[in-house]
């Protein structure tokens, strides 16, 4: 067996069903706002697809890069979206089965495990898959802390200089999960800089960026852009139909940037045997290229949010998140504990900061800290905020 897998945690939600495994005080419905899947309706337009899309793709092999119509469509939105001059579908991205695979796959590929000390940096909180990727690859990970103090940026300014000429791949995830915080323009290019100097790849997870309370996210190909890096150097980024368009099951997403990259990526997956179905791109097309439907998304967690923090800011510290569909919220006891007494007395489910952070650097920035999906109808989440107010009050 790949020793490797000695050094995997438990995923969070598996943590989470043995703290779950308690009688119940109460009678009231269970509502789940622990995992980040989203419940809204399937778009009217890719119903219609489903229903009408040829079942004759299931009968041939697809491309591993995809088919040069999926990839058409998703340049032309990242063109329009991250306002690119350019950039060739033919070159610079690649369909991969939703981002959670291809942010795994993409460090086996990148990670040069025969080089002594070689680390991934991420952010602390981080989606659990960063640190998997990273053991598994032969790599140690390097946490950099999100605080309150720093507005939950992780604070790469903090970072030695020794750690930077040991890193070999950077993941950043902006909008993060599970604070909703956003990188900025100052900082993806002070990262952009130190990618050159020290010669390590920027694996942006952007699934969030259609998610949005008021400004659209900027992304890392739109500040390759600015620079006028057309040929995004060291950048890829990472981004899925899921949360845009709602349909999770779908698993559909893309990897762009760097060329000689995606090259090497896509040579590695034709190995790797995770080419999109012809069905799911052909569905695929069709979401990336209309924007009225994740228009009607964004604007459903607008309103759960805004329900919501209504009903618990009198109770407790509670902050709107510039994107995503979290609530990063403070415990006023053990982030753990609260949660397994929010579900014993209340059947409402969140999960526990801790589970989604490492102590690195003698701090755990998910302690005391629940992560809260807005995932449910609007009615479940206001009745979930109910009784969120109801457990706090007794506290």
């Amino acid at each position: 067996m790949n020793k490797n897998l000695n050094r995997l945690q438990s995923y969070p939600f598996e943590k989470l069903n043995k703290l779950k495994n308690i009688p119940l005080a109460t009678s009231k419905n269970s509502i789940n706002l622990a995992l980040g899947e989203p419940q809204h309706t399937i778009p009217a337009l890719l119903k219609q697809a489903i229903q009408q899309v040829s079942i004759d793709g299931f009968s041939k092999y697809p491309a591993t890069k995809g088919g040069e119509i999926i990839r058409y469509k998703i340049g032309n939105w990242l063109t329009k979206r991250f306002k690119l001059l350019t950039i060739n579908p033919d070159e610079n991205i690649l369909t991969v089965n939703g981002t959670r695979e291809a942010l795994f796959s993409f460090a086996q590929c990148i990670v040069d495990s025969t080089v002594s000390k070689p680390l991934v940096l991420m952010p602390n909180p981080f989606y659990q898959i960063y640190e998997g990727a990273t053991f598994l690859a032969g790599a140690k990970p390097w946490f950099v802390n999100c605080l309150e103090e720093n507005f939950w940026l992780p604070d790469f300014t903090s970072v030695p200089k020794e750690v930077w000429e040991n890193c070999q791949l950077l993941y950043i995830c902006s909008p993060n999960n599970p604070t909703g915080i956003v990188l900025d323009r100052n900082i993806l290019q002070f990262l952009i800089k130190k990618a050159d100097k020290y010669d390590f790849v920027i694996a942006a997870d952007e699934c969030y960026s259609e998610i949005y309370a008021d400004e659209k996210p900027i992304g890392l190909l739109q500040v390759c852009a600015e620079l006028g890096r057309s040929d995004f150097k060291r950048c890829m980024v990472f981004h899925s139909l899921s949360k845009r368009s709602n349909v999770p099951g779908l698993r559909s997403g893309f990897v762009a940037g760097d060329a000689d990259l995606i090259k090497k990526f896509w040579l590695y997956r034709t190995y790797h045997g995770c080419a999109m179905s012809h069905v799911v791109q052909d569905i695929s097309a069709i979401a990336w290229e209309d924007e009225e439907h994740v228009r009607v998304n964004r604007d459903l967690y607008r309103q759960k949010y805004a329900a919501v923090i209504e009903i618990l800011a009198p109770v407790i510290e509670i902050i709107y998140p510039p994107a995503s569909f979290y609530l990063w919220l403070k415990t006023p006891i053990d982030d753990v504990e609260f949660t397994q007494q929010l579900f014993i007395q209340q059947n409402v489910t969140v999960l526990p900061g801790s589970f989604l952070s490492r102590t690195a650097h003698g701090i755990n920035p998910g302690k005391n800290r629940v992560r809260i999906a807005l995932v449910a109808s609007i009615e479940e989440c206001i009745e979930a905020a109910e009784r969120l107010c109801i457990f706090i009050k007794d506290l």
